[in-house]
């Protein structure tokens, strides 16, 4: 399946070693189009991209 991610937050806590600008840099690179099963296999693919877990996201299921 094919999702849209409109809008993704990730819980930075304990990232003291981030910038404000790295943390909008990741956050705009995981908007957009991804491939993944389901949701759960969308949450687990953005993850590991990111190395951050998602403590928020909205998509849109794109239909073919």
């Amino acid at each position: 399946m094919k999702f849209i991610v409109n809008d993704i937050q990730f819980d930075f806590s304990g990232s003291d070693d981030l910038t404000m600008n790295e943390k909008i840099d990741i956050t705009d690179d995981s908007l957009g189009l991804w491939d993944a099963d389901d949701e759960n296999d969308l949450v687990e693919e953005i993850t590991c991209a990111t190395g951050w877990c998602i403590s928020s996201i909205d998509y849109e299921i794109q239909l073919t």
